[in-house]
């Protein structure tokens, strides 16, 4: 692992998809409270790879909650929509190396595919978020059926060959967690996830590819995030090790969790920061609701 913590780099991340909630206040405020403690930085990244549900009014609408809470942040902010370029050449580092490959198969297709093997009794592999596995066919193509498929301007994702890339590495992966007990050494396994997408016909870049070339990028030394994105980190520590990048050290905080025992999401019109203000909830009643 390459860690730098001379001089300590948080970040909050939020998408302009939606509106943020209370459940991204209390991630706000626990990368804000890490920060102050260890004396370090905090960064403002908007992750806008979604053009089609991004807008300018949902940043600023996010950019007007945050400083309303009082969350100060330090230096300008980092837009993933200028960065497109960057996760391309990682994109391509891995094509050359022969970790990566294009798949044909439309969700509806990889759906039915599972459907049919689950008829006849079968199990099929699923990711630790409970999605199921994508299916090899692509991953047997020859390299002249993939291209001619290229050619033809079929649209495809690029997905990493999971199992190439762990071979590449040759090692066991870790990271390190910070617990209340402190920091703890704790096993990737980022073969659970099957062979992840690296990027999409209408995305420039997966969620797992973005996320650690913009960690390298900004300089984070401590990522603080939802304990929904605790098995991700496995497929995070994967990829950094096969680019060359960085790792930080992670902590995994609680969840906010709604009526029906489910994380909070953007649809969640009660928990919307935006209508709690409206309805004359102050920041410090939020701190008070988010646990802090």
């Amino acid at each position: 692992m390459n860690l730098n913590i001379a001089r300590p780099v948080f970040r909050f991340a939020p998408s302009p998809n939606g509106r943020l909630h209370l459940g991204h206040a209390l991630s706000a405020l626990e990368n804000q409270r890490r920060a102050h403690a260890a004396d370090g930085r905090l960064l403002l990244r908007i992750e806008d790879i979604d053009r089609a549900r991004c807008t300018p009014e949902l940043e600023a609408q996010i950019i007007d909650d945050l400083a309303w809470l009082g969350i100060d942040f330090d230096g300008p902010v980092f837009r993933q929509s200028a960065h497109f370029a960057d996760y391309q050449a990682m994109l391509l580092s891995l094509i050359d190396r022969g970790l990566a490959y294009p798949a044909f198969m439309t969700r509806g297709a990889v759906k039915r595919h599972v459907a049919e093997h689950e008829e006849q009794g079968k199990t099929w592999p699923r990711d630790p978020d409970g999605a199921p596995h994508y299916p090899g066919d692509d991953r047997s193509l020859s390299l002249e059926e993939r291209w001619e498929r290229l050619e033809s301007g079929v649209r495809h994702a690029w997905r990493l060959d999971m199992a190439a890339a762990i071979e590449a590495v040759g090692k066991p992966l870790f990271w390190l967690e910070d617990t209340d007990d402190g920091i703890v050494e704790t096993p990737a396994d980022p073969g659970a996830w099957g062979d992840i997408v690296l990027s999409r016909s209408d995305a420039p870049s997966s969620y797992h590819l973005s996320v650690v070339t913009d960690d390298a990028a900004q300089h984070v030394t401590h990522v603080v995030r939802g304990m929904d994105l605790y098995h991700a980190t496995s497929v995070h520590r994967l990829l950094q090790e096969l680019l060359g990048l960085p790792t930080p050290v992670y902590h995994h905080h609680r969840l906010i969790l709604g009526a029906d025992g489910c994380k909070l999401s953007k649809s969640n019109q009660d928990t919307a920061l935006e209508e709690l203000r409206a309805k004359g909830v102050s920041p410090a009643d939020i701190r008070v609701m988010c646990g802090f």
